[in-house]
C-alpha cells in the first residue's frame, strides 16, 4: 500500500508573517496562518508552495561567505522573456541581489536573498 504524501519546504524566520507575504507576492499565492500561530503557509491553486516557521533565535544564513555553508535555496523557474520583469517584481517585494554580475546567457540565473536572508535564484532553462 502506498500512502499519499505531500512535501512542503519550511523556512525558518523571526517574522514568519512578513516572509510569507514576500513569497506569496513572489509566487502569486496567498499566505495563511495555520492552527499553530508560529506556522504560516504560502498557498496557491495547487496547494501549499512552502511554509514559514517562527524561530525565536533565528539568525540569517551568511551565504556566500565561506564560514557558513548554504544548506538550501529556492530555485524559481521563469520564462526567459519574463526574467527582467520577475527580477523587478522580486526586488520590489524586498529581495536583495546577492550576485550582481551580468548574466544574460542561455542559462540565466540571478541570485537574491529574501527579507529574512534565505537565498533563492530566478532561473531560466534553455
Amino acid at each position: 500500500m502506498t500512502v499519499e504524501k505531500t512535501t512542503v519546504l519550511v523556512l525558518d524566520s523571526a517574522e514568519p508573517e512578513q516572509l510569507a507575504e514576500f513569497y506569496a507576492g513572489l509566487l502569486g499565492g496567498e499566505s495563511r496562518l495555520g492552527e499553530d500561530p508560529d506556522f504560516v503557509e504560502v498557498t496557491g491553486r495547487h496547494g501549499v508552495f512552502l511554509a514559514i516557521h517562527r524561530d525565536h533565535g533565528y539568525a540569517p544564513p551568511s551565504w556566500p561567505r565561506p564560514e557558513d555553508s548554504q544548506q538550501a535555496h529556492l530555485r524559481i523557474v521563469v520564462a526567459r522573456e519574463d526574467m527582467d520583469e520577475a527580477e523587478r517584481e522580486a526586488v520590489n517585494l524586498g529581495a536583495r541581489p546577492i550576485d550582481t554580475k551580468e548574466n544574460n546567457g542561455p542559462r540565466d540565473v540571478r541570485t537574491y536573498s529574501d527579507p529574512a536572508g534565505h537565498s533563492f535564484t530566478l532561473a531560466t532553462v534553455p
